[in-house]
């Protein structure tokens, strides 16, 4: 099948192109270049430099194409940082999401497979079940609903399909490292790289359930064809919780790093966040998870091969700069 997918060359993006060329299908990568890198493309894809927020382009190679399905990856995913850049979270966020849903019903794609994300539901209470009320605690959640629900408004006004995944706190090689406002395993990779110590805001006991990238691609890559996640929502992740502390002291065990760690001050956030994966196992099938010691050694060497990264600049500017925490101005 030949399948677009947005924000191919960003982290999980890239691996999820990978896994659909390895099986079989015919993938045009689609990226601004933004958040990810030309160097994650795979080989085979058809590599298309380009924004979503530019609707003429995404109408041009949709129509062009006739895709089988998209993937709808493309996004800046920043739950805390979103507070203090609402405008650019929703222009890129929601705004660019509905360029690629009119293009993909303008064109007659027959589906759109979206990447949504845990922080629909909030302060709930974990693990967070998809039949639980969504209740986004930030403006990048608040973002994500949004195109959720946008997505079943289009299948009732013109029969597009969709399937939605919500992943949460996925670690892996490709990993942009270099941006120290998301992805908490990336930053400390970083930091110790620099020779930093690093850095925890409050005192560390939120908790997390860290999820390795291969365990995210292979359920979306089924999606394409399994019939019985017509118009279904999943959460996909790692079962098992842990703090942010504890994941610190991982990351030293796989590094072979005795490093520091700084505590800052608390910033706004979820305090506990992990999900319940039952019903994405009855529809896709139980298969066993890549340990998260094994998923963090194999991000660390790529990491150490890749080298310390400079700090990655923001793509908009800061919005509002109230309640910003120190760290990030």
């Amino acid at each position: 099948m030949n399948v677009l997918v947005t924000g191919a060359a960003g982290f999980i993006g890239s691996h999820l192109a990978e896994a659909l060329i390895a099986a079989g299908h015919e993938v045009t990568a689609y990226d601004d270049l933004s958040g990810g890198f030309e160097r994650n493309v795979p080989a085979g894809a058809h590599f298309v430099k380009g924004s979503i927020l530019n609707a003429a382009k995404l109408s041009f190679i949709c129509r062009q194409h006739k895709y089988g399905a998209v993937y709808h990856l493309a996004a800046y995913a920043a739950e805390g940082l979103s507070h203090f850049i609402r405008r650019f979270n929703y222009e890129n966020n929601v705004v660019g999401s509905m360029n690629v849903i009119n293009a993909a019903v303008e064109s007659g794609v027959p589906k759109v497979i979206f990447t949504s994300s845990i922080a629909v539901y909030g302060h709930g209470e974990p693990p967070f079940s998809e039949g639980d009320s969504l209740n986004p605690a930030d403006p990048y959640g608040i973002a994500k609903l949004a195109v959720e629900r946008d997505l079943e408004a289009a299948f009732q006004m013109f029969g597009l399909d969709y399937t939605i995944f919500r992943p949460h706190n996925v670690i892996g090689p490709r990993q942009n490292i270099g941006d120290k406002y998301r992805n908490v395993a990336g930053i400390f990779m970083n930091q110790l790289l620099l020779g930093e110590p690093l850095t925890i805001f409050g005192d560390g006991k939120q908790t997390r359930a860290f999820t390795c990238v291969e365990d995210v691609v292979r359920p979306m890559v089924q999606a394409l064809t399994l019939k019985e996640t017509s118009r279904g929502t999943y959460n996909v992740g790692g079962d098992t919780a842990i703090s942010v502390n504890d994941l610190a002291s991982m990351i030293f065990e796989v590094s072979g790093i005795t490093g520091r760690v700084t505590h800052l001050p608390l910033r706004k956030e979820v305090t506990h966040a992990y999900s319940s994966h039952s019903k994405l196992e009855r529809v896709f099938g139980k298969h066993e998870l890549v340990p998260l010691k094994t998923g963090l050694s194999e991000m660390w060497k790529w990491a150490r091969d890749l080298g310390p990264q400079p700090a990655t600049p923001l793509p908009c500017a800061i919005e509002v700069r109230k309640n910003l925490p120190p760290s990030w101005g």
